[in-house]
């Protein structure tokens, strides 16, 4: 073996260790500068605790961190609605999705999508999720139509959302339900 090999191997590790250094400063810059600017507490019908979630905003982008539990195993669709209400038993206080630009429902739609449509929560085996996913990349008229007069909701629905059928993606009833408060 000539000298040649270790010393590029040796490169090799040292370039690899700073990719990895980067990336590492990279991602903890990422949380510094990611701020919660909102908070909704998630409860079913009954009045049961179903999770919580939380908008997240880095000044580049808006998204929702969301965890539940209790709920059926399986897809279920998740959205911001268009009022802060959250009445049982049904929910529909809380009105259709958050749809500021007036766009068709879903990724899949050739109008666009609604700004409170978002994936569907796979919830496992246990009956819990956790996800986060973004919302907005203008966080500030985002933030401008949650926290308008009449508020915003997080809802999550007993189906899947099919990301096409207009207004709502089919996802079937309302089972849990928050309220989003501006975070102090």
């Amino acid at each position: 073996m000539s000298i040649r090999f270790p010393i590029i191997l040796l490169g090799a590790t040292a370039l690899s260790a700073c990719t990895t250094v980067e990336n590492l400063a990279d991602d903890v810059a990422t949380e510094l500068t990611t701020q919660e600017v909102g908070t909704a507490s998630l409860s079913f019908a009954n009045g049961q605790p179903a999770g919580t979630a939380r908008l997240l905003s880095d000044g580049e982008q808006l998204s929702v961190a969301v965890t539940v539990n209790g709920m059926e195993p399986g897809p279920h669709g998740f959205h911001l609605h268009t009022t802060g209400a959250c009445r049982a038993p049904d929910f529909t206080s809380a009105g259709g999705h958050l749809n500021p630009y007036n766009r068709t429902h879903g990724t899949q739609s050739p109008g666009g999508s609604h700004l409170g449509d978002m994936p569907n929560l796979q919830v496992d085996a246990s009956g819990g999720a956790t996800a986060t996913v973004d919302v907005s990349d203008t966080p500030t008229s985002a933030l401008e139509e949650i926290f308008d007069n009449d508020g915003a909701a997080v809802v999550v629905h007993a189906g899947a959302d099919d990301y096409r059928t207009d207004p709502a993606g089919d996802a079937g009833s309302r089972i849990a339900c928050g309220v989003l408060q501006r975070s102090s």
